[in-house]
């Protein structure tokens, strides 16, 4: 009996997306593959850990190829069907190192990629189904007290949630949809630079301003746009990154904006010593907590148009903090991201002055339509009484 070969070979790294950046013989591991064959040279697969940074940060391995499968939907996307088989599935693992995971939530075992590339799961699922390449995410609050996501794939809707009254709700009918923007210059996306002279794999949108209660954050406006040469510049999208960076002279005006407005009515809260990574803390006492989180000033990101506004709500611009030591906070979630990095080897917490990370994708439905160019979102689903635990399919 012959097994199938699991390794791509050095050949095929381009057509995988592997970048073809190097080749080993796949009888390096001990004991050796059952389907190795020493004599061929296969694709080098190195898993990085998106939050670390330096050599620690990137995992030793091969690319793999494997059968993954998949829950589909029934009944126009209401209930769960069969599983789906998806043969020549690639992807890579390596041993398991503390550096490596270091900064990653407890219980990680794997990371998955939404990214703008052959390796990412919905251009895979999409070149193996034949369906739009499309993924949908909707990330819950507290997945400890309530519960998992969901992602689909391949599928513009509908994505149903059930009300208080159970009754059905299509949540893509709400999404407001802004254009995917290409940054033409992938470098500095990751420590190991794969794709030299290709696009980012990463996902960006044009935002034009920031809003805090209607009032804009002043910010030099040729940070909101991408240096086609060096690809410095722009908003970027990151389920990777916890909270969101801000460049630094962004981050200032932001919160001196934030702390102004909300030190009057009908807030009037006033700052306490920050705890880290936040700079902007109040007593947790002070705040009313409402069905949409604390009762803070609003925080708007405009986009392509001035009616197109992603809206923060007190449950994502806010993250609460509070132990054993006496300490009770809110603290505004954004972080300074620092200044632009001059360096040939800087990360992109320098190359992008704005990075929208996960403490503001919860409780969102938010969807990378790369097959149209687009992301779709609809601002916090609490304002609709609803939350990404209220999908129809969780409750199966």
């Amino acid at each position: 009996m012959s097994l199938p070969l699991p390794f791509p070979t050095c050949s095929s790294c381009d057509d995988v997306g592997m970048g073809g950046l190097s080749c080993s013989n796949c009888s390096i591991f001990n004991p050796p593959d059952p389907a190795c064959n020493p004599n061929i040279f296969v694709c080098d697969g190195n898993p990085e850990n998106p939050l670390g940074k330096g050599q620690s940060s990137i995992g030793g391995g091969l690319a793999l190829i494997d059968t993954l499968a998949l829950p589909t939907t029934t009944n126009n996307g209401s209930n769960l069907g069969p599983l789906n088989p998806i043969t020549n599935f690639t992807f890579s693992c390596t041993s398991y190192s503390p550096q490596l995971f270091k900064a990653l939530p407890k219980n990680i075992t794997g990371l998955a990629s939404f990214a703008r590339s052959k390796l990412s799961l919905q251009t895979q699922f999409s070149t193996a189904l034949s369906t739009p390449n499309i993924v949908s995410l909707c990330f819950p609050s507290s997945p400890k007290l309530n519960g998992p996501g969901l992602a689909f794939f391949g599928s513009n809707g509908p994505y149903y949630a059930l009300s208080s009254s159970s009754s059905k709700i299509d949540l893509s009918k709400f999404l407001n949809y802004t254009p995917l923007i290409v940054n033409p210059i992938a470098f500095g996306d990751t420590e190991i630079n794969y794709r030299v002279g290709t696009p980012s794999s990463h996902h960006f949108i044009g935002l034009t301003s920031i809003q805090i209660n209607g009032k804009s954050v002043p910010i030099n406006s040729t940070l909101l746009t991408i240096d086609q040469e060096s690809g410095f510049g722009g908003t970027q999208i990151s389920t990777a990154t916890p909270y969101t960076r801000l460049e630094s002279t962004i981050f200032k005006a932001f919160t001196e904006l934030f702390v102004k407005e909300a030190a009057f009515s009908p807030f009037n809260l006033k700052v306490t010593a920050p705890v880290k990574p936040f700079n902007v803390c109040y007593h947790a006492p002070d705040l009313t907590i409402t069905t949409v989180g604390p009762s803070v000033p609003i925080v708007d990101l405009v986009l392509h148009a001035k009616d197109v506004v992603w809206r923060i709500v007190g449950a994502n611009s806010m993250v609460r903090l509070k132990n054993k030591n006496s300490v009770n906070l809110w603290c505004l979630g954004f972080v300074d991201g620092g200044v632009k990095n001059n360096l040939v080897n800087g990360k992109d917490n320098q190359k992008t002055p704005i990075v929208i990370g996960g403490k503001q994708l919860e409780d969102n439905l938010i969807q990378f339509d790369i097959a149209s160019d687009r992301f779709g979102f609809t601002s916090s689903l609490l304002s609709r009484s609803l939350s990404c635990t209220n999908l129809a399919l969780l409750k199966k």
